[in-house]
């Protein structure tokens, strides 16, 4: 494979005709990394995890300060997969509308006719999510959920695949909301960014550093490896790789452990389990295996957990951390034999 490109090449990691859509989605899953790395350093968890949400439906939340790359990535992620990328800034005063849109009157028919907001795109960047009012955020929440638009009783549907990569700042940081549950619960993952290593931030220094525009960069050296009709009949394919009984009985019992965590005010929904499911799936295609292991599911567990808990008033105090909690729970659980 070049490392440059021009901007129209598309690079297919494997044959059109390809009977194996297991073995479709481990080669656009390495090809995908192999690009992204070409120009977004570290951040392990992060690209993991927004790949199996976006190959399962689901939907990511990121938290971390400003300036980690956050906004790079999504377009990376776009130029690679092939599909459309949007952002939205989201600020104290942005309104619904905003966001999804709105009916305009056109003076020449003298009719009204809906104009698409930003939210109409596959990869979405909603960037600060956590600084705007909560009737706005909830707008998008629920075209996550609904996957469509209703204006004036008409339903606009939004592109497939539809992924909302939503980024939040620490709470301590200013003029920032806490969501509420209800609306965490509806993303797949919360992935957490903190700053790089040493290497990693040698090497983002050296590859940014040259005030050479983006759009540029992603155009001669990244390529694309697929499309977005290929990924919906990935998606689709995933769906079918198996989870024995005992797998599922495993997911299950890790869900229901939130809820008499005695650390834990408020476990984890039945929502997480179907997370924890969808994810070790897609996972495990990725892998190359039309079947998933505890491995997979382990591997996701944190991701998927973690804005789905919430620490008790004395852990808090004590400074204690969901993640570590999330680990001893998870070392407490039977791994299954497979």
């Amino acid at each position: 494979m070049s490392e440059f490109v021009s901007e129209n090449s598309v690079v297919d990691p494997v044959p059109r005709d390809s009977s194996s859509d297991g073995n479709l989605a481990k080669a656009l899953y390495d090809s995908a990394l192999q690009e992204i790395r070409k120009v977004f350093v570290g951040q392990d968890e992060l690209v993991t995890v927004a790949m199996v949400s976006l190959f399962s439906g689901g939907h990511l939340l990121i938290e971390g300060v400003p300036g980690l790359g956050k906004t790079l990535f999504v377009r990376t992620l776009g130029r690679v997969l092939g599909c459309q990328f949007g952002r939205i800034q989201f600020t104290a005063d942005l309104m619904p509308s905003d966001v999804t849109g709105a009916p305009i009157f056109d003076m020449k028919t003298q009719d009204f006719r809906f104009r698409a907001g930003p939210v109409f795109t596959q990869l979405l960047l909603a960037d600060e999510i956590n600084r705007s009012p909560a009737k706005t955020h909830a707008a998008l929440l629920e075209i996550m959920q609904e996957r469509r638009v209703t204006i004036d009783g008409v339903s606009h549907e939004v592109p497939k695949p539809f992924l909302v990569l939503a980024t939040q700042n620490p709470l301590e940081s200013e003029g920032t909301y806490s969501l509420p549950e209800a609306q965490l619960d509806r993303f797949m993952f919360k992935a957490i960014v903190g700053y790089p290593e040493e290497a990693e931030e040698e090497r983002v220094l050296d590859l940014h550093s040259r005030q050479i525009d983006l759009s540029d960069i992603l155009n001669t050296s990244v390529a694309e490896v697929t499309n977005s009709d290929t990924i919906v009949r990935v998606i689709e394919a995933n769906s079918r790789i198996r989870i024995e009984p005992q797998l599922l009985r495993y997911i299950n019992r890790i869900v229901r452990a939130t809820r008499t965590w005695p650390t834990f005010h408020l476990g984890a929904s039945p929502r997480a389990g179907i997370a924890l499911v969808q994810g070790a799936r897609t996972l495990a295609a990725f892998k190359g295996r039309d079947f998933a292991v505890p491995d997979d599911v382990v591997e996701i567990a944190l991701p998927a957990l973690r804005h789905r808990v919430v620490l008790n008033a004395e852990a808090e105090v004590e400074g204690i951390r969901v993640d570590s909690e999330l680990t001893s729970l998870l070392r407490s659980i039977e791994v299954p034999r497979m």
